[in-house]
């Protein structure tokens, strides 16, 4: 008897976010649904796809440099698809100047898998009314962690930002696939669920209206979440009943990533974040007072048009107020489209580093003092196998996204919380001993 032929084989090479990161776990799902075999490289792959981001400047370039290095791959018979957020920049552009590339696809068109597989579209960066979004099919590569959509795209148009470019309007899906989704995925295992959007606090359930705070809820009464987050929030979208949904279920970790972008409100302005800095700051302290414990991380951008030195001195005595746990800060990238290409040329690029220098060193002092502050505290962490620098130390993440490395008597079970009594702290990290 012969032996059936060997199933296609895949490689996804993905850059970006936590949407493109799920983005590819549905792409993933959905070629092992058609009987294709993941790829453990490139060059054993008859499908590559690159699954891009264009956030930051200069995304275009890297994407091309990594087709014109594919090329052998396409001699050989491999077929090459771009996807995500450049293919939607770029669209027929791709085409135009690699030919080569067997079919463009967006991050609106991933439900569409089989349109450019089966050749019945080659560019499609279309967003259509039904975004087609098949969780069961989603290739979870965690064992303990399930990020789920609950809203793509975004109205909030801010001047810097391509987003409402590259992923459309707003679109929430319905509570109701949501929660399916959620108890879908605790069947299999997973305990902690991440909750993600765009601006995820903005959405309403396009059948009941439903808002936030009402999914916040019922996806903390699931029977089995252990922990629930969510990213990104926005800090207009924070209400009182989200918070309040925040306080009354204890599975939500006091923990929220709140981009503040800069701690001038004058920057803030031409930015078009809708909230100044004492706005912010107000948001911040009534979170603090209705749930003590929480912490924040941060977005910040340096060098936007106009940042003046008070501007940015300003943005520094910000995160020294609040004091973020951890922050992502970049240089201003200007991007194709949007509107802060009408607002001037942007700081000198000297002079944005220096700063971005600076805002790094007072951060990486905060950040220390904060990991400090842990020693002798006891931390829940959700134990998600041992540390990758040492087998032999159990390794996990605390309430506040920190990854804590443990020693313990018996080891537990993965994606069992388990209580650790911190002994030090490492740059990014904490280490302790886990409590009988």
């Amino acid at each position: 008897m012969s032996s059936s032929p060997d199933p296609k084989t895949y490689y996804i090479e993905t850059w970006g976010c936590q949407m493109n990161d799920l983005d590819t776990q549905r792409l993933s799902g959905q070629l092992t649904l058609r009987g294709f075999r993941r790829a453990s490289s490139e060059h054993d792959a008859d499908l590559i796809l690159l699954n891009t981001c264009s956030v930051r400047e200069k995304s275009e370039q890297k994407m091309f440099s990594e087709l014109g290095r594919l090329r052998a791959a396409k001699e050989r018979g491999a077929r090459i698809g771009v996807c995500g957020c450049v293919a939607q920049q770029e669209g027929e552009a791709i085409l135009a100047r690699a030919p080569y590339v067997d079919f463009v696809m967006g991050p609106g068109n991933v439900g569409y898998l089989d349109d450019v597989l089966e050749g019945r579209a080659r560019v499609a960066v279309e967003f259509p009314d039904d975004r087609r979004y098949d969780w069961i099919a989603i290739d979870r590569p965690s064992a303990v962690r399930a990020q789920v959509t609950i809203i793509e795209g975004c109205n909030k148009n801010c001047t810097f930002c391509i987003v409402p470019t590259t992923r459309g309007r707003e679109v929430s899906r319905p509570m109701r696939d949501i929660l399916a989704e959620v108890a879908h995925a605790i069947s299999t295992g997973r305990v902690e669920i991440e909750l993600l959007g765009q601006t995820v606090n903005a959405y309403v359930c396009p059948e009941s209206s439903a808002d936030f705070s009402d999914l916040l809820s019922g996806v903390a009464r699931v029977a089995g979440v252990a922990r629930l987050r969510f990213m990104t929030s926005h800090p207009s979208e924070v209400t009182p009943r989200m918070v309040a949904a925040m306080r009354a279920n204890a599975n939500i970790c006091r923990y929220i990533h709140l981009p503040v972008q800069s701690g001038s409100s004058s920057v803030l302005r031409r930015m078009k974040r809708l909230y100044n800095r004492e706005k912010f700051l107000s948001i911040v302290a009534m979170m603090r007072e209705e749930i003590p414990t929480i912490r924040f991380s941060t977005d910040v951008i340096v060098g936007f048009p106009g940042e003046s030195d008070e501007d940015f001195e300003q943005t520094l005595s910000l995160l020294e107020e609040v004091r973020f746990g951890s922050i992502y800060a970049f240089k201003y990238s200007e991007r194709p489209g949007t509107a802060s290409l009408r607002l001037g040329a942007p700081v000198d690029d000297e002079l944005s580093t220096a700063r971005l220098n600076r805002l790094f060193e007072l951060q990486a002092r905060i950040e220390r003092e904060t990991l400090l502050a842990y020693e002798g505290c006891v931390v829940p962490v959700l134990y998600e196998g041992p540390s990758r620098h040492d087998p032999s130390v159990a390794s996990g993440k605390s309430e506040d996204n920190w990854t804590v490395n443990f020693h313990c008597q018996d080891v537990p079970a993965v994606g069992t919380l388990v209580d650790v009594h911190v002994i030090g702290a490492k740059h990014h990290s904490l280490f302790g001993k886990a409590v009988s």
